[in-house]
């Protein structure tokens, strides 16, 4: 336990000035109890290798505390759904403090708090069933190679929280290289604080990109990196099949990684079109509109921070945006196909392939799976063709057959976080059995290995998993 007290913490955004946070403790549960624990991640925070689980309980639902941890609501705001909404902020979320570890600095915030200055209207508590999506899907994500949030420890309560229907309260410590969004700056600069614009570009560069603490124009090089992280994690939620549901520019984060899971989803039958939160009655966020908002959100960070940076070089970084996107979305495709050799038809006979899923309702992981393992079956004049297209266009390579199967079956994943698996672990875990919990999180930890034992959850939805209406309530 006293291991557990001395853990080396730091708040390095505490010692910004007091405008952008809240300095404060947090809600605990009255008989909180452990629902999982990521050990895995535990050892990349060089947590103690013996520690228990129970007894960081504790420390995670504020009855103890970490020494310089400085836990704090962070003050931001944002465009939520293209409207421009002048403050949001921590509703319901504490930065505890961050840990120096071998992938340098990461922050670990608590989900599900309780009220904070930023709550308005609400608890400021999450629900099981959020938290568990959330932990799920951070995992799911990591593991197909995707940047992203990742949770280290879950914890539940007998705590009722009111949402569409009475459910319990839920704790989660969320793992991040970083907790400023798109909308820290929206809200310096739009809120008359831009004098402190500059303040928190400095320490964005020292804590994350001290390359450019010598830089000529180290501001614009920052938004430069800020765009190309952007545009390269959404070409690699594209590839995936992955959509977020909620874009608003208070979800994006600096740093490029999958941030704040609500109504996500992954593509069953491929439809570009597909909208994953039900609230989302115009399709804003809609799969294949996550690109394009994208790039929106980049025109409004970069009004934000338009007194700091070049606007010659901000039009270039801007318009360089679709560029960096495709480079990487094709690239990623390519490994998809089997293919390493640069070819200049080779976005169309991609562009193709997902027509012919789009025209028939494939699976999109199932469909891509197949095609790697050398099973998939064309029975149409068009994909025939397609087929003949490919076969031609895989002589051109240099690989053996081997080695294309192999790079294949590793870029196509046999197992993805469907919603409806999703929905039956949290069904069994509100009546106590963690176990589904435990045995799915295993299989998304190897997305890529085929196993027998695990052969259920690579099944396409049955017809109520495909209908499933997730929200943003949490």
């Amino acid at each position: 336990m006293q291991e557990l007290k001395n853990l080396k913490f730091s708040n390095q955004f505490a010692t910004l000035p007091e405008e952008l946070f809240h300095r404060q403790t947090w809600t605990p549960f009255d008989a909180p109890k452990l629902i999982h624990y990521n050990d895995e991640l535990a050892k990349t925070l060089s947590l103690p290798r013996d520690l228990n689980p129970e007894d960081l309980v504790p420390f995670i639902n504020g009855n103890k505390v970490f020494k310089n941890s400085a836990p704090l609501s962070m003050a931001y705001a944002g465009h939520q759904f293209g409207s421009w909404v002048p403050q949001l902020g921590d509703g319901r979320g504490i930065l505890l403090g961050q840990l120096q570890t071998v992938d340098g600095l990461l922050d670990l915030h608590i989900k599900g708090a309780g009220k904070t200055p930023y709550s308005r209207f609400g608890d400021g508590r999450a629900v099981l069933r959020s938290t568990i999506r959330e932990y799920l899907c951070g995992e799911a994500m990591h593991h197909l190679g995707i940047p992203s949030s990742r949770s280290l420890i879950l914890i539940g309560s007998e705590e009722p929280v009111f949402r569409e229907t009475t459910e319990f309260g839920a704790m989660m410590v969320r793992v991040a290289k970083t907790h400023i969004r798109f909308g820290h700056f929206e809200y310096l600069t739009h809120n008359k604080k831009s004098n402190l614009v500059p303040v928190l570009l400095d320490h964005v560069i020292h804590n994350y990109f001290p390359e450019l603490q010598n830089a000529k124009d180290a501001y614009t090089d920052l938004f430069e990196k800020m765009v190309t992280l952007t545009a390269r994690l959404i070409a690699k939620w594209q590839v995936f099949g992955f959509a977020h549901g909620v874009m608003n520019t208070d979800n994006m984060s600096i740093l490029g990684e999958t941030f704040d899971f609500g109504p996500f989803g992954f593509l069953d039958d491929y439809d570009p079109g597909f909208i994953c939160n039900h609230s989302d009655h115009q399709g804003r966020y809609a799969f294949n509109n996550q690109p394009s908002i994208g790039l929106w959100n980049c025109h409004a960070l970069a009004a934000a921070l338009k007194d700091q940076i070049d606007i010659e070089k901000t039009k270039e970084i801007i318009n360089n945006y679709e560029k960096i996107f495709y480079e990487e979305l094709t690239k990623l495709y390519r490994r998809k196909f089997g293919l390493i050799r640069v070819e200049k038809g080779d976005l169309d006979l991609i562009e193709e392939f997902l027509d012919w899923m789009k025209r028939y309702k494939k699976d999109y992981t199932n469909t891509f799976r197949d095609l790697s393992e050398g099973i998939l079956e064309f029975s149409d004049s068009k994909g025939k063709a397609w087929q003949s297209n490919y076969q031609n266009r895989l002589a051109k390579e240099d690989t053996t057959k081997e080695d294309r199967k192999n790079l294949m079956i590793n870029s196509n994943p046999k197992y993805i976080l469907r919603n409806y698996l999703a929905q039956e672990v949290i069904e069994a875990a509100q009546e106590g059995d963690y176990s589904p919990l435990n045995k799915l999180l295993n299989v998304l930890k190897n997305p890529f290995s085929a196993k027998e034992e695990y052969k259920d959850y690579a099944k396409s939805p049955p017809e109520w998993g495909k209908k499933l209406e997730i929200s943003c309530s949490s």
